[in-house]
């Protein structure tokens, strides 16, 4: 009998082993047998350029949050591929991003983006392919008139909840007299607009508005025509850096009359920048902020309280009110996907319908009315303290 070559014999069993592997998991590209098609959902987000202290920690929980969710098994048993994109801050960049998630990755929803600029560029190219849209971004406009907006929802509180919620404030405070200045783009354009109007349904004048460029890095020309006016209060609509910037000036240049910024400087960011300048600086914001100051019986603390221990432990820092915003838009498409399954309109339908949900920026009451869901309670007054956030009482 010939011996055989334990080589050959090793060799032979490799083949074989290989060949069994093989037939068990075809390399198809398709999912394995027993596993079920995931769901692909797409983000556009501004990760870099000027507003990437917003959109860094939107990234960071989206991808927190898919992680968890697909580790539970996904939504019913389907996992979900998450594509995030980098519009750079640019309104361009952001159109071509959604053009790429509609008509390559064959998304099922988009998030995004994370200011109102590039998420208004969106619309058109969304709206077209009939594909629903979740904003992380401030601008009313990115959901009215709802008539014509009836794939697009929101999840940050609109910028007419915020001006209402300022002027209310400054009512309630005697400041009649006030100062506004604001960003030279969509944010700041809108924000003018909403305040304008909460203004004059309240009963206060508007002494002087003056505006200034994102990239702008000094500010004093404006804040001098302020504090050359009987202006007994300065509203301030921006996001950092630019916003930070604004408040150093006006500290550097000695205005002893109250500053408010809007919820686009709720981020430790803003209080990094612009160091003891911050303190004193009050504003609107989302709760998450001072989430361990609300009472026990507010609708939103547990799940806030949930949130800031689940980033933590994750990333070992505090999540802001933008990741919080990522946070609704992400939960908000995973409900209506366990509802609707993979068919974009009834996602449409089933986020319209969407009723009573406590998430991080509120408690959400969708409707064919009202693509935002979002009420004035769904944010407090706080003020910075000591380079801290504080719970104002009213």
């Amino acid at each position: 009998m010939r011996k055989r070559n334990p080589v050959v014999i090793a060799f032979c069993l490799l083949a074989a082993l290989l060949l069994l592997g093989a037939g068990c998991s075809p390399k198809t590209g398709a999912p394995a047998k027993g596993e079920l098609e995931p769901y692909k959902i797409g983000a556009v987000i501004d990760i870099s350029g000027s507003a990437a202290s917003l959109g860094e920690p939107e990234r960071d929980t989206l991808e927190m949050l898919v992680e968890e969710l697909n580790a539970k098994g996904g939504i019913d048993g389907h996992p979900v591929d998450l594509v995030i994109l980098d519009n750079k801050s640019n309104e361009t960049e952001a159109v071509l991003a959604a053009k790429r998630l509609i008509d390559q990755d064959k998304v099922l929803a988009v998030l995004g983006c994370s200011t109102s600029g590039p998420t208004l560029a969106m619309l058109d190219t969304i709206q077209k392919a009939n594909v629903p849209l979740i904003s992380l971004a401030a601008s009313a406009k990115i959901v009215e008139p709802v008539g014509e907006r009836r794939w697009v929802f929101k999840t940050a509180q609109s910028d007419i909840l915020v001006a209402n919620k300022i002027a209310r404030y400054l009512l309630e405070k005697g400041l009649k007299d006030v100062a506004f200045l604001s960003m030279n783009n969509a944010y700041g354009d809108s924000g003018r607009e909403c305040f304008e109007k909460a203004a004059a349904d309240m009963g206060l004048n508007i002494v002087v508005k003056e505006k200034f460029e994102a990239t702008d890095k000094d500010m004093t020309s404006q804040i001098a025509k302020v504090k050359a006016s009987k202006a007994q209060a300065t509203v301030v609509w921006a996001i950092p850096p630019s916003a930070a910037i604004v408040t150093k000036n006006y500290h550097d240049m000695g205005l002893q009359i109250p500053l408010i910024h809007t919820h686009g400087i709720g981020n430790k960011a803003f209080i990094d920048l612009a160091g003891e300048a911050a303190d004193g600086v009050i504003l609107p914001v989302g709760k998450i902020l001072v989430a361990e100051q609300l009472p026990d019986n507010d609708p939103q603390k547990q799940v806030l309280l949930e949130y800031i221990a689940a980033y933590g432990k994750k990333y070992n820092e505090r999540p802001s009110t933008f990741g919080g915003h990522a946070h609704d838009g992400f939960s908000l498409a995973v409900k209506a996907l366990a509802e609707a399954g993979p068919d974009r309109a009834k996602i449409r339908d089933a986020l319209e319908s969407i009723t009573g949900y406590a998430g991080i920026s509120g408690v959400f009451t969708l409707s064919p009315r009202d693509h935002n869901g979002l009420g004035e309670d769904s944010m407090v007054m706080v003020e910075i303290r000591d380079g801290k956030w504080q719970l104002m009482t009213q």
